[in-house]
């Protein structure tokens, strides 16, 4: 006897061929994923760095970008996108395609950013991968060549004295200049009157020609009018004395404990970059780092190189979050204006 024939008979078939079907175009997306990864870098990659060239960010993108192209044998563009303190660098990268072709080099404001910025569009724990950290840049509290205080203790007490006369400049609002000289008032007690400028270009010139009184400045552009003793330096901000100025106390030594306050960098791609890419760009970012070369070319300016357990996912990850919960209260408090 003929069984019927009902719409199963034909709906099971066809549904095993649709989900055949999928399963090798699934296969075949894997596969020409995996090839491309294999096959990474086959064109340039672009380094975004959020700041103008010549800056001391700019200057550690443009020395460790030679190594890492040579090391994964393709060329690595330095790409400057400015604006809103590199926040609008940031949202391009966060929202770049996650190939492994567009990178991003970003300081101590990758941390900061989510306090000053009311409505931030990434979120620097949630929409980028981490390939590591790079460098931590010293920074030297510095006044005019004429300020009367010749050391930090004669400074502490002058400015007790004259603490609102006294002017403070800065790279504007949340810059890491603003950030040290926050650190500087809360641990001596005293408010100083801030002067914020458009970047510490301006900002160190002022103090040269004598306009301003005081600034917290990093090494990369501070150092040979330091050596040239154009200007009076009360100490370093980091917890050890720097090689390149071994006659400078730390800002720890003249009575500020704990003081420490440096600019560290570190490079991140889009979420969702392979991680065999990942682990190709982050092995590039150390062999450019082990460079006999471009260490001798950051010692220099004395900045440092982190360890290399730092120059690692975790080690940038783990970071960047500790420094976000470091910054964030303090940027609150002094009610930074975005």
């Amino acid at each position: 006897m003929k069984l019927p024939i009902t719409r199963h008979h034909f709906v099971m078939p066809v549904l095993s061929l649709i989900l055949g079907i999928s399963a090798l175009s699934c296969a075949g997306i894997a596969f020409a994923q995996s090839k491309a990864n294999e096959k990474f870098p086959d064109r340039p990659i672009s380094l975004i760095v959020p700041f103008a060239a010549g800056g001391p960010t700019d200057i550690v993108a443009r020395l460790i970008a030679v190594p890492m192209g040579k090391s994964l044998g393709e060329t690595v563009i330095v790409e400057n996108v400015l604006g809103a303190g590199g926040t609008v660098a940031a949202t391009k990268v966060a929202k770049a395609k996650p190939d492994g072709y567009t990178l991003f080099i970003y300081h101590i404001g990758m941390a900061t950013a989510p306090a000053l910025h009311d409505k931030l569009a990434y979120d620097p724990m949630k929409d980028f991968e981490y390939i590591g950290q790079v460098v931590d840049v010293p920074m030297v509290l510095l006044a005019r060549k004429d300020f009367p205080p010749n050391n930090l203790k004669e400074l502490i007490a002058y400015l007790k004295k004259n603490g609102n006369k006294v002017t403070m400049a800065n790279a504007g609002p949340g810059a890491v200049s603003q950030l040290c000289g926050l650190v500087f008032m809360d641990a001596i007690g005293v408010k100083l009157t801030t002067i914020p400028y458009k970047g510490t270009g301006p900002a160190f010139n002022d103090l040269l020609g004598g306009q301003v009184d005081l600034l917290c400045d990093q090494t990369t552009q501070t150092l040979p009018f330091i050596k040239s003793d154009k200007v009076k330096t009360y100490g370093v901000t980091t917890p050890k004395r720097l090689a390149s100025l071994p006659n400078v106390p730390t800002l720890d030594e003249g009575g500020l404990k704990g003081f420490d306050v440096k600019v560290w960098h570190g490079i991140y791609a889009p979420k969702g970059t392979p991680a065999p890419i990942m682990k190709k760009l982050n092995t590039a970012l150390k062999v450019a780092l082990s460079d006999p070369a471009i260490k001798a070319r950051m010692d220099e300016s004395s900045i440092d190189i982190v360890p290399m357990a730092k120059v690692s996912e975790p080690g940038l990850k783990d970071h960047l979050e500790k420094e976000i919960n470091r910054w964030g209260p303090l940027i609150r408090k002094a009610n930074i204006p975005d």
